[in-house]
């Protein structure tokens, strides 16, 4: 073999040890989207966002689903155009600046970091509410257990995974199924006063306009886990049709799950003690289901509320890798975390970084604060979406641009309603993001 065939079997092996195989279907990407949002938002952030919004948490619910949707469809064609690994990381290069599209990745790094470490220490405090309520000092060292199980899982492969999420999301959607049906007769006795007035804040912190906006803001988190479709779009069929599809088909289902449990839940027990028994209880949706007639269901949803921190876990550290994966590719992280195991398709260096990451932030995790700031983060990630979206051309283009002009415009609004701390701490850590970017920049290799 000649030193030029050497080379060319060298650089072709190189590249498929770079690169992913196309194994995930409608079904498969659907759920993984539905993985990703029902968990942490629909058992927790319903009860924390109703205590700043009252009531009106359930016009919360619809006005970040409204938002979602168009970061959605932002998304939908953007990876349509474009499937690869790394989402928003990877169009913000494509379409707008490499600055921008950094900005993009270290973002979603941060926030979902941090809420894979909040769903890490979520569901080892419902398992431990069930099986030992008094036994709080393993809810740390449970966390650690978990995470790296799941790391165990998304190492062995995405079709293995993926068939590992199907199952939990399918618990999960009975268990919130069995609380809608359960609460409905509750709900309907007491909804009249529950629900009234609507706009009320019971934070003494915020008017009912600040708590409302602050809601929103925090509910829009929990919808984002479609974004977790257009970043194993190098993963999936036919990518053009599967991703806009199953990134619809998401947040449809999702936000009609969001509709009825947090309208059943606000009317049931009133928007006062919801969220006192969410900050209050590990689980608070069980806390609710056993103000329901209907015995056995507060432990269902308990199960439930673990099958979707489960699922809530597994499809971030599977997003998580795949933009460091990315990253790796650009040099913007070491060239290590570029590399693919061939036999299972898997990052293997980017999965385990992810999984050493998080299990380092459960060390020190809080819900509230993680929630609040991915909040910040998510939606700052989201405005350069859309921002990429508006970008495309009439031949890339699926839908209209006034869809992600709105997009843009709502993320950069409600970015700022958090706590005054946590958006003043996001805009530190991405000043720090932008001055190692510009460092690792200068230091890349000329081509």
């Amino acid at each position: 073999m000649s030193p030029r065939e050497v080379d060319q079997s060298s650089s072709l092996r190189e590249h498929r040890s770079s690169v992913l195989s196309r194994q995930v279907g409608v079904l498969g990407a659907t759920m993984m989207g539905l993985g990703s949002i029902l968990g942490t938002g629909v058992f927790v952030s319903i009860g924390v966002a109703a205590g700043d919004a009252g009531p009106s948490v359930v016009l919360a619910i619809v006005v970040a689903a409204a938002v979602a949707a168009c970061n959605g469809l932002s998304s939908a064609q953007l990876a349509a155009s474009h499937p690869v690994s790394g989402g928003t990381y990877e169009y913000g290069y494509r379409w707008l600046h490499p600055a921008l599209g950094f900005t993009a990745g270290w973002m979603f790094l941060c926030a979902k970091t941090a809420s894979a470490a909040t769903a890490a220490l979520g569901v080892s405090g419902y398992i431990l509410h069930v099986l030992a309520p008094n036994e709080s000092n393993w809810l740390v060292p449970l966390a650690l257990a978990i995470v790296s199980a799941f790391v165990v899982i998304v190492l062995s492969g995405i079709r293995r995974s993926s068939n590992s999420n199907v199952a939990m999301v399918t618990v999960t959607l009975l268990s919130l199924t069995a609380f809608v049906l359960a609460g409905l007769p509750t709900a309907l006795a007491a909804g009249g006063a529950n629900l009234t007035p609507f706009f009320l804040s019971p934070s003494l912190n915020a008017s009912p306009v600040t708590g409302f906006l602050r809601a929103c803001a925090l509910m829009f988190v929990a919808y984002t886990g479609y974004g977790r479709i257009a970043t194993l779009a190098e993963e999936v069929h036919h990518p053009r049709r599967t991703i806009p599809l199953a990134i619809i088909l998401t947040l449809l289902i999702s936000m009609a799950v969001y509709l009825a449990v947090g309208l059943v839940a606000v009317a049931a027990v009133g928007s006062q003690g919801f969220p006192t028994a969410g900050l209050q209880q590990a689980a608070p949706l069980e806390v609710v289901a056993r103000q329901f007639d209907v015995r056995g269901v507060a432990l269902l949803v308990a199960l439930g509320a673990i099958t979707a921190m489960f699922g809530v876990l597994l499809n971030l550290i599977l997003g998580l890798s795949r933009v460091v994966l990315a990253m790796g590719r650009r040099r913007d992280l070491p060239a290590l975390f570029a590399r693919v195991d061939e036999a299972h398709a898997t990052p293997v260096p980017a999965v385990l970084i992810v999984g050493a990451l998080i299990a380092g932030l459960v060390l020190v995790g809080d819900v509230r604060t993680t929630w609040s700031f991915s909040a910040f983060t998510v939606l700052i990630y989201y405005a350069i979406t859309n921002l990429a979206a508006i970008r495309l051309t009439d031949d890339e283009r699926l839908y209209p641009r006034a869809i992600p002009f709105a997009g843009l415009l709502a993320c950069l609004f409600l970015a700022f309603w958090v706590e005054t701390q946590v958006w003043l701490f996001g805009l530190a850590l991405l000043v720090f993001g932008l001055v190692w970017f510009s460092v690792a920049h200068r230091r890349k290799p000329k081509p």
